[in-house]
């Protein structure tokens, strides 16, 4: 069975022998929530790549545990990296986009305010919904074991999206695409762009400038598409 994972603020220090802290909402959960206990091992992580496994070697109050560091691993950067920018779906199936993309290996996450969206981000909203994404991913990413957090940012609109990706690797995701995800190439980074459940209109299309690929012949839900790209991505590359 894997190790339990939990969130460290900075593993740069972190040496085999010396010993590790884990306090905060991060240290309850471990303590009070997962009820662990001295001697049994944890992972810890701090998601840009290290991670170090220790064994609990005291505990005291409801949030606070001291480990000893048994190893220290890290992480590099898959190849390609991916940029998944995701049109922002529906409230019930917005946070769910990003559970699933960051459990099938997203590298970056951006919101993407697209024409069709029909839900709205305005000024007021977007910070709050930005944070609920970053929640997501972080506690997707102990879910699914990685060493790596991906960086949530936007919401950007159509125009800022298509400045990003100019010059640059990306792909939309389109189902009257003719090209398929395993005949383009995927080298560096691969920006790939994933319309809301209105779909991409023409125009927009035109606007953006990236290849359209499709995944196969199904029409995929928005929430659920960057997992299958992720996951076609990863039997083509040596990302798996």
């Amino acid at each position: 069975m894997s190790l339990p994972v939990f969130i460290h603020p900075d593993l740069s220090q972190a040496r085999v022998g010396e010993p590790v802290g884990l306090d905060g909402a991060e240290g309850r959960h471990a303590v009070t929530v997962k009820r662990l206990s001295v001697g049994e091992r944890l992972k810890l992580i701090d998601g840009t790549g290290t991670a170090a496994l220790a064994t609990i070697q005291s505990i005291s109050g409801k949030d606070h545990l001291a480990a000893l560091v048994d190893a220290v691993t890290f992480a590099p950067e898959p190849n390609p990296r991916v940029v998944v920018v995701q049109a922002i779906p529906k409230s019930e199936r917005s946070e769910l986009a990003v559970d699933l993309a960051t459990q099938a290996g997203a590298d970056e996450i951006i919101a993407w305010q697209a024409d069709r969206c029909v839900a709205k981000w305005d000024a007021k909203k977007a910070p709050k919904a930005l944070a609920k994404w970053e929640a997501a991913a972080i506690a997707a990413a102990k879910q699914s074991r990685r060493d790596r957090i991906p960086a949530v940012s936007g919401p950007l609109t159509t125009p800022q999206v298509a400045q990003l990706i100019a010059s640059q690797t990306a792909y939309v995701l389109h189902e009257e695409a003719t090209a398929s995800i395993k005949d383009v190439p995927l080298e560096g980074t691969v920006y790939l762009l994933v319309g809301p459940e209105g779909g991409i209109g023409a125009e927009e299309l035109e606007r953006l400038g990236a290849q359209s690929i499709k995944l196969g012949p199904e029409v995929l839900r928005t929430a659920s598409a960057a997992m299958v790209a992720l996951a076609a991505i990863g039997t083509l590359t040596d990302r798996w």
